[in-house]
């Protein structure tokens, strides 16, 4: 779009850039094309966040030579693959796309040993990989990498800069995705900034929420929740050395970035530019909810927030085109979409984000043994952004949070607050009859709510079964575990594994060993994964080989299904069996082309009428065979029959 006021701008930042770049003038062509393109929306929000300041235009000039500067740096390769991915914009909504996410130093110990571990994840069909954070923190308070103390450098432990460019190499000659972390939302206490703002640098001061006393502070505090209660109550820490108080809304050696200070949004853009020339195809915004705090507010998802994510993709789109975003932003279900953007145009923001409130549904299926309020909430998903996609996953390295709608919960005629309770007790084996051996994280002693942890395989009974060697309970929560990956393998967007899963790798008590660890047990499923245990997967028979075996086999065939493309091609069956989950997807390209998926929660037989899906647009051909198992079922049969915990992906 031209605007005169923004390009004219434009023109004067231009003029006073240096424009001798030497053998790279020629190269900056395309760098100075998707500027034009992209400045009236970079100025526009640059203008509504910083425009009141005296240095707005100062600070804009220094915003465009960074990003000029990371284009320099940009190698051919990376260039010519964002000319690509320019050219087929769609590209990562394919199905051929299979993530997995892992601790670097839990999964492999080092970036050499992940890279000699490589052909595990192609045998397995994973094609993105995400490596948990691994940039420089300090060892005692680290809260997983999340507390990062330099943000341009991996820390010694996982290897060096030039061993993750070698990691990126290997991964793009295999034809693999790679995916990193950038923390947006606060540093280290042992920070170079922090150090330097209690040195007493008001430039650096700057660079986060100060105050001299509790005046301020306390006036937030009537607004804003508590994110960790237990561990770390309120959303300031008194800081000795500077003789101030400071915002650490996460834990007290997170100091938050002030965004209010356009030179944070500056410092971000850079960051997230050098870790895309060193070979991140995706890089992961940590924590993007809470970009923006204001007074009166509770400080999550405001306006501002969004027009920060806006900024950094449009300045990625100059520089990096070919790089995606993920929101890390676990919100309530109303507000996850928002993080796609209003459009997918002029105010994009992430192209993935995390399909939080389809795992925890997931999760109320496996403890209720009905899909119930699952097809509730699938039904009540926000619209997502057609160039957009889901990140779906049953774990991750977090707790499992039971952010359901409260009144999806009320449609299906279940008190929030007793069904709440519920799951809690279900998960963490208090419920008669339950097998599930997760922890309660979290815990608010005032409202009673907590979260989850615990391993996918633990969650299910499978822990439990293999203790008390019930075959009929391990062969339980083996079908649980392939009935969870099937619905994400084939719901719409991209599925993300998590790295022991796919061995049933159970929970592990070694954290309560370390003193940094064991007042949060999320650590009892980030264990070190077991390669002895991995081993067993090519031995007949086993639990590794059976589970392996089945979701190797899944992930194969949804390669092979154009179907399972994200093209906002499912459409939800409301079926009257309310066991069952069943959704439509057709092909993108020729929609007489689709995919019958029907999963029972059900721990007995399910049927479900063939007329009844005919009478949905669902079974419009003589017979459909189960891609999965070779299952052939003919329209005139009358019905099909899921078996328990089972899981059918029907076409003709």
């Amino acid at each position: 779009m031209y605007e005169q006021a923004s390009h004219a701008l434009l023109n004067e930042i231009l003029s006073q850039l240096k424009v001798d770049d030497g053998p790279d003038s020629c190269s900056l062509r395309h760098f100075y094309t998707r500027l034009g393109a992209n400045f009236y929306s970079i100025h526009s929000l640059f203008h509504r966040l910083y425009g009141e300041r005296e240095d707005f235009k100062a600070h804009l000039c220094h915003l465009v030579e960074v990003m000029r500067l990371r284009y320099l740096e940009r190698s051919a390769s990376m260039r010519e693959s964002d000319l690509a991915r320019e050219g087929d914009f769609n590209w990562f909504l394919g199905e051929k796309w299979v993530g997995m996410a892992l601790y670097c130093d839990r999964f492999a110990n080092d970036l050499q040993g992940l890279r000699q571990n490589l052909p595990y994840l192609q045998e397995l069909g994973i094609n993105l990989l995400h490596i948990m954070p691994i940039l420089d923190c300090p060892p005692d308070h680290s809260d997983g990498g999340y507390a990062v103390s330099n943000f341009l450098k991996v820390a010694p432990r996982f290897g060096s800069n030039e061993e993750l460019e070698g990691l990126a190499d290997s991964l793009r000659a295999r034809g693999m995705l790679l995916v990193l972390d950038v923390v947006v939302n606060h540093t280290s206490d042992e920070h170079e900034w922090v150090l330097k703002a209690r040195q007493g640098q008001k430039t650096f001061q700057d660079y986060y929420y100060v105050f001299d006393d509790r005046t301020i502070p306390d006036i937030y505090e009537e607004t804003m929740p508590e994110i960790f209660p237990e561990t770390s109550p309120g959303n300031f820490t008194w800081d000795d050395t500077m003789g101030k108080w400071v915002m650490t809304v996460f834990n007290r050696y997170q100091w938050d970035l002030n965004y209010h200070n356009p030179a944070v949004l500056i410092e971000m853009v850079d960051i997230i530019l050098f870790w895309a020339n060193r070979g991140a195809d995706i890089l992961r915004l940590d924590a993007v909810a809470f970009l923006w705090k204001k007074i009166g507010g509770v400080c999550q998802n405001e306006r501002e927030a969004h027009w920060l994510l806006q900024l950094m993709k449009d300045c990625c789109q100059v520089t990096a085109p070919g790089v995606l975003f993920i929101a890390e932003a676990i919100v309530a279900p109303g507000e996850i979409a928002k993080y796609f953007g209003e459009d997918a145009i002029n105010a994009k923001e992430c192209e993935i984000a995390y399909n939080a409130t389809l795992m925890a549904l997931l999760w109320d299926a496996v403890a209720t043994r009905n899909a119930k309020l699952l097809r509730q909430g699938i039904a009540s998903l926000p619209v997502k952004l057609e160039r957009a996609t889901w990140l779906n996953y049953v774990r991750c390295h977090d707790d499992i949070g039971l952010g359901f709608d409260d009144t999806d919960i009320l449609q299906c005629g279940y008190d929030p607050t007793r069904h709440r309770r519920f799951l809690i007790e279900y998960f963490t084996g208090k419920f008669p009859g339950s097998l599930a051996r997760g922890l309660p994280f979290g815990e608010n002693p005032k409202t009673g709510d907590a979260r989850i942890s615990g391993s996918l395989a633990s969650l299910v009974g499978l822990e439990a079964a293999l203790e008390q060697g019930d075959e009929a309970a391990i062969d339980t929560a083996i079908r649980w575990i392939s009935l969870l990956h099937g619905v994400i393998l084939s719901f719409g967007g991209i599925p993300l594994l998590y790295y022991g899963d796919a061995v049933g790798m159970t929970n592990s008590s070694e954290y309560l060993e370390d003193p940094n660890k064991r007042t949060d047990n999320r650590w009892i499923h980030r264990y070190h994964f077991d390669w002895d245990k991995a081993e067993r997967r090519h031995e007949t028979g086993t639990v590794e080989h059976r589970i392996f075996g089945e979701l190797k086999r899944m992930i194969s065939r949804r390669k092979e299904m154009r179907t399972f493309a994200d093209f906002d091609n499912r459409r939800l069956l409301a079926v009257e069996n309310i066991n069952l989950l069943a959704y439509l997807r057709t092909n993108p390209i020729n929609n007489r082309q689709s995919v019958l998926v029907i999963a029972n929660f059900n721990d007995h037989v399910q049927t479900v009428s063939i007329a009844e899906l005919q009478s949905l647009g669902a079974f419009d051909h003589e017979s459909m065979t189960d891609q999965l198992s070779g299952l052939q079922f003919w329209a005139d049969e009358g019905f099909v029959s899921i078996g328990p915990i089972g899981l059918y992906w029907l076409a003709a």
